[in-house]
């Protein structure tokens, strides 16, 4: 029987969203497996601990102006690692084909004839949901789900297709979100999206010091600078993301927003 990861083989895994009880076995058994592990500053410190003590671990971890490695620097310590011989796993947090740079390191093996795999993980977006008990999608009135990116380079304007995003019918899933969520509520707005569109904001999503807060487009930003601190946070903006009244039991931070406030430098009024 081959060994599941071959010297000279890198694996891009996919880590998920933080909660170790969230990887796929397969993940599992390829971290067991490795050589060397590169991981992202995403990944939860509780599927760190299940890398073995003899495997070398690096950290990679980009995160939005805390860039450690840039993605070059990246690309050629894996190629290394694996022309050495060793057996390379890739952790990336979330699924490594979504916005998670695979393509990059995949090309870059690919140049060096290194054979590169990818394992998926659960992405961000499902488990967000999941812990705000919600669905992504809803029979009848959001019939797509649309994944984006909010990641601009500093000073630069976020640039979307703003009247496309707009969709009444669509759940919009955005990633890297909390700096921009003034201008995402800005632009659906000005693009035909209702201010009253159910939003929900999730950090930490599936970790302990999760917080969950259910608010409306036009509260956006007033949310996030009111309950959001300073883990990572995942918007979602479309009618599946409304608040129901039946919730799960999990414990967690849930808030609500009831009002919309004047001047936004003020914290609107959330009760638990």
């Amino acid at each position: 029987m081959p060994e599941l990861i071959e010297p000279r083989t890198v694996w891009l895994v996919g880590a998920g969203p933080g909660d170790p009880d969230l990887l796929t076995r397969k993940a599992e058994k390829l971290i067991g497996a490795a050589d060397i592990v590169f991981y992202d500053a995403l990944v939860g410190p509780g599927v760190l601990d299940m890398i073995a003590a003899s495997v070398e671990r690096i950290s990679v971890g980009k995160r939005s102006g805390r860039h450690s490695k840039d993605q070059c620097t990246i690309c050629d310590l894996i190629v290394r690692a694996a022309l050495a011989g060793k057996r390379v796993v890739r952790l990336k947090g979330g699924d490594p084909a979504i916005f998670g740079r695979a393509t990059e390191e995949l090309n870059a093996c690919a140049r060096h004839g290194i054979p590169i795999k990818i394992c998926p993980g659960i992405t961000a977006a499902s488990a967000a949901a999941a812990s705000a008990g919600v669905s992504l999608t809803l029979r009848g009135e959001a019939r797509k789900l649309t994944f984006i990116t909010a990641h601009a380079r500093a000073g630069e304007r976020l640039e979307l297709d703003w009247t496309h995003l707009a969709d009444p019918e669509a759940t919009l899933a955005i990633y890297m979100g909390k700096a921009a969520a003034h201008a995402v509520s800005n632009e659906l707005v000005k693009a035909g999206l209702s201010p009253n569109t159910p939003a929900l904001i999730v950090e930490n999503a599936s970790l302990p010091n999760e917080r969950i807060v259910h608010t409306r487009l036009d509260l956006l930003s007033i949310a996030v600078g009111g309950k959001i601190r300073s883990g990572p946070a995942l918007l979602l903006i479309g009618a599946a993301v409304a608040s129901k009244p039946v919730r799960p039991t999990l414990p967690r931070t849930v808030f609500f927003a009831r009002e919309a406030m004047v001047n936004e430098r003020q914290v609107p009024a959330f009760t638990t």
